[in-house]
């Protein structure tokens, strides 16, 4: 039955147009200001910043709390909203289009000044939301301040150029003269390059962070994807700095995207986390993950590794690795693209959509690429020709299936005998002996073990050797599975549970 009293609130409503610009739910956004220090509410004097504003959710939650906090100091209710909206609370909009819905979403008019706007104090349009038409900064036709690709984005005044005001100057203290106490908001993801999705995307997110730590504000809680944990696509130096920061207080983290935004999915899950100017010590990590929370303070970096470890269950069992291991495949499995193939070459089923299943020359090598297989001559493999004899365990560098849990991690391994040769889709993760140790390689990959090892720095699609920088080496002579790799490093049952929660099996 129809309930009449049904008040919905119109930002739940707001459809996502792409996985880049995600607008926030209003309970996520109270989410993130319930980490904020209580004493903010009752404080006349502090200040709020939403630098990437789209619906106006975190600014009309904050004006929310302080017109409750603020009562008694400012007991006119008329009065009290003037003040907090022109003193306390400011944004910047990504687009136009957001700069106006979030005027209407925090005066409730989308010109502060107008007939309907529940501030009278404003003598401008604006109001404390800012948004100017920017132009990107051309340099080898890349953006110098955001990387997007001057092919795509140099286009029409009438298009949206997503030149976003917040990133693109080398002062963000130019757009509000001022110091905030709360800098708080949700990014654009990424930035097109020119190239297919996620994987080609430059990311901005990061900019609109190393940007508002340039403010120094009090507080600063963003919500971005997950995918900097392990780095990668200019997200390194990001990845090093914040785990090393000290003032990093809380993280919250994501593994399924629908678990905070619901119909979305973002490669390897989103976070939200609490940076605080005046904080020195372990953060809280909060892993969330099909309705269960696991939670625990600790510090962000590996001693001797440049990573984030993601589940505070996984902590123990590393640690566990780390004290019988020395050796590890990372520094073993090859960089991609071995044989050198180009864009010319057999690898490109475009311009060779068939390859002979025999040979044509004694010296022809076999290639193992995306799609059928054949034989090409010797003379396409432009470096590394000595690997292409004896024994050569491979992988596809593209993990199987979608973002749920359990993975699978990895393909099925493959092994490449002598004259035989891959294209970068593969991997070579090691040359063996002899066939028996090739089998055990494979064995071992194909392991609860081995896979665990590998989600630990592994949240993209595709893998790299920096996949495999946990995975210890073993003696394989030795026929290993689950059963006896759990015993030697001492993985107890609930831990053995709790992997396959997170690796689903081959």
């Amino acid at each position: 039955m129809f309930n009449v009293n049904y008040n919905p609130d119109v930002l739940t409503c707001l459809a996502n147009l792409s996985n880049d610009e995600v607008f926030t739910p209003p309970d996520v956004a109270n989410k993130m200001l319930d980490q904020l220090p209580k004493e903010l509410w009752i404080d006349k004097n502090t200040t709020f910043l939403d630098p990437c504003t789209k619906s106006g959710i975190f600014l009309r939650e904050i004006t929310k709390r302080l017109l409750v906090g603020l009562e008694d100091e400012i007991p006119v209710l008329q009065e009290r909203i003037n003040h907090i909206l022109t003193k306390q609370v400011f944004g910047i909009g990504i687009t136009e289009l957001t700069a106006l819905l979030t005027r209407r979403s925090l005066y409730c008019s989308k010109n502060a000044n107008q007939e309907f706007s529940i501030t009278d104090a404003f003598n401008n349009n604006d109001g404390n939301i800012l948004y100017k038409n920017i132009e990107h900064k051309w340099k080898n036709l890349k953006c110098e301040y955001c990387g997007a690709s001057k092919d795509l984005f140099n286009r029409q005044d009438f298009l949206e150029q997503h030149a976003y005001n917040f990133i693109h100057t080398e002062n963000p203290k130019e757009l509000f003269n001022m110091k905030f106490d709360v800098i708080i908001g949700n990014p654009p993801y990424q930035m097109s390059d020119g190239g297919g999705r996620d994987s080609s995307a430059v990311p901005l997110y990061q900019k609109f962070v190393e940007n508002a730590i340039k403010l120094n504000p009090a507080n600063l809680s963003m919500i971005i994807p997950a995918r900097w944990y392990t780095g990668g696509k200019g997200l390194d130096s990001f990845r090093k700095k914040m785990i090393n920061d000290r003032r990093l207080k809380e993280l919250h983290d994501f593994q399924e995207t629908s678990d905070i935004f619901p119909g979305l999915n973002i490669r390897a899950g989103v976070c939200y986390f609490l940076w605080q100017k005046n904080y020195d010590g372990d953060c809280k990590v909060v892993n969330y993950f099909k309705n269960e929370k696991n939670t625990m303070k600790r510090r962000l970096s590996v001693d001797g590794f440049d990573m984030l470890i993601r589940n505070n269950e996984s902590i123990n069992i590393l640690n566990k690795v780390l004290s019988k291991s020395s050796k590890f495949y990372g520094d073993i499995v090859y960089p991609r693209n071995v044989f050198g193939f180009d864009g010319d070459s057999p690898a490109n089923k475009k311009i060779f959509p068939e390859l002979p299943k025999t040979k044509k020359n004694n010296t022809d090598v076999f290639l193992y690429r995306f799609g059928n297989n054949g034989f090409i001559p010797k003379s396409f493999v432009k470096k590394n020709r000595s690997l292409k004899n004896g024994i050569k365990v491979i992988v596809s560098k593209a993990s199987p299936g979608g973002d749920t849990y359990p993975h699978k991690i990895i393909s099925e391994p493959l092994i490449a005998y002598d004259n035989e040769v891959f294209s970068e889709t593969y991997l070579l993760i090691n040359r063996c002996e002899n066939e028996k140790s090739a089998k055990n390689l494979i064995k071992y990959m194909r392991t609860y073990f081995f896979r665990f090892m590998m989600s630990l720095v592994k949240n993209t699609q595709n893998i790299s050797r920096s996949s495999f920088i946990f995975v210890p080496t073993i003696d394989l002579s030795i026929d290993w599975d689950d059963q006896k790799l759990f015993k030697y490093y001492n993985i107890s049952e609930h831990e053995q549970n709790y992997i396959k929660t997170q690796i689903k099996e081959m």
